[in-house]
């Protein structure tokens, strides 16, 4: 073991066993400089005004600087930035396969070694992971899907929160009859929507979650089993009460539409929790309820997905003190400061946490009820071409635009991945 590593180890142990602050052992050190990337624009002031700051606090000797990227243009900025070797130490990456070859590559370091990956499940480390186990991302937040309703206007027209899908679309045509509201602010302007929003939202409840994710891997489920049929089925039954020329409706359209009180209900995720609260503030009350099951007495599902985890940077000049800025993230402390600063973002840790935000702890309620799954492509059945999530979010798209039937999305998906994916061959 080279010196570096067992100064880690000691500064690890020194730290665990005599509850020494880890910051005043490093403090002798020089001082250095981190740097994150990220693609979170627009979560910068929590970082450096909160969560930043409480790190430094105990470590004194280290500075973080948050660098984030615009989203769209993260990944080709990341890939020049680590072909000329000036990406940063730390490096906030999706889940799953998305930075699976960078690791591969030699890019991100092997992080199989760190103290605080106690605190973390199985499941959640499993989504930075390869597929032998070698483990190249902590896990940093995950985000819950759900819809959020207009309690006001539930209250005007006597709407209770539905539990099946029959009784979401009833809801639906309640609002629609008394034609002062659109029913469903949601439009297919922007393709990720249907996919997101849409399909990976409403449909966990009709392919059981984690049970019917994990039966597409092993070839035993395919996209032509009438739970997938349902669910495009479902999503197909809303063009009645989506906006008018909902086929040119945005991503902002739809935002706007909820949030100036103009619609009863709205498919989001739980990120958009603080934005909607800097929105409406106190024009109108804000309700959430889970994904309706499609027959009374149904098994509730959620997708509770591992949406972003931090790696390291294989080259950092700094390997020391990123390993402690990723021991730290999987600290009690983190998580509070997390969940409390970036309402809608959970921390992924198993530290219990009390958030003050009443819709983020409407929606960590669901977890106690409901089964948990991540987004159904996101790993190994998207690895060929055609890529299977993106195939998802096309035919999805068209089948709430009219333009494809349930049964030929299912057969259409299901044609793609048995094309080069071998468990599903044959199918």
């Amino acid at each position: 073991m080279t010196s570096k590593y067992l100064r880690i180890a000691f500064v690890l142990f020194a730290a665990a066993v005599f509850a020494l602050p880890l910051g005043s052992i490093l403090a002798q050190d020089d001082a250095v400089t981190l740097i994150i990337e990220s693609w979170r624009v627009d979560d910068a002031d929590e970082w450096n005004d909160v969560i930043l700051p409480a790190f430094e606090a105990h470590y004194p000797n280290i500075d973080v600087d948050f660098q984030p990227t615009i989203n769209t243009e993260y990944s080709a900025t990341l890939g020049t930035k680590i072909e000329a070797g000036t990406a940063g130490d730390l490096i906030m990456v999706e889940p799953f396969d998305y930075r699976l070859e960078m690791y591969l590559n030699g890019d991100l370091a092997n992080l199989g070694d760190l103290g605080s990956l106690e605190n973390y499940s199985a499941g959640a480390l499993s989504a930075w992971s390869t597929d032998d186990g070698e483990l190249f991302g902590v896990p940093l937040a995950a985000v819950i899907h759900g819809f959020m309703y207009n309690a006001d206007i539930f209250a005007e027209l006597g709407l209770e929160e539905p539990a099946t899908a029959q009784e979401f679309l009833d809801l639906l045509e309640a609002v629609k009859q008394d034609g002062q509201y659109v029913p469903l602010a949601m439009g297919t302007a922007d393709g990720f929507v249907p996919g997101l929003l849409g399909l990976q939202l409403a449909g966990q409840p009709f392919w059981r979650g984690e049970e019917g994710r994990l039966a597409l891997i092993d070839g035993s489920g395919k996209f032509t089993d009438q739970g997938y049929i349902d669910a495009w089925a479902f999503l197909a039954a809303w063009a009645d009460y989506m906006p008018d020329g909902y086929q040119a409706v945005s991503y902002p359209d739809m935002q706007n539409l909820f949030t100036l009180g103009g619609s009863a209900v709205y498919p989001a995720g739980s990120w958009e929790i603080s934005i909607f609260n800097q929105l409406v503030g106190d024009d109108f009350a804000i309700g959430a309820f889970p994904p309706p099951v499609p027959e009374a007495g149904g098994d509730c599902f959620i997708n509770d997905h591992m949406d972003m985890g931090m790696a390291m940077n294989a080259d950092t000049q700094h390997p020391e003190e990123a390993q402690l800025f990723l021991n730290w993230l999987g600290s009690a402390e983190f998580a509070e400061l997390w969940n409390n600063a970036l309402p809608g973002f959970f921390a992924m840790s198993n530290h219990v946490v009390e958030a003050s935000d009443p819709m983020v702890q409407v929606y960590a309620s669901w977890r106690q009820h409901c089964g948990s799954s991540p987004r159904n492509a996101y790993a190994i059945i998207s690895r060929g071409e055609p890529n299977t999530d993106s195939e998802l979010i096309r035919v999805t798209q068209l089948v709430m635009n009219g333009e494809m039937t349930p049964e030929e999305a299912g057969e259409t998906v299901q044609a793609g991945l048995a094309s080069w994916y071998e468990p599903q061959m044959g199918a």
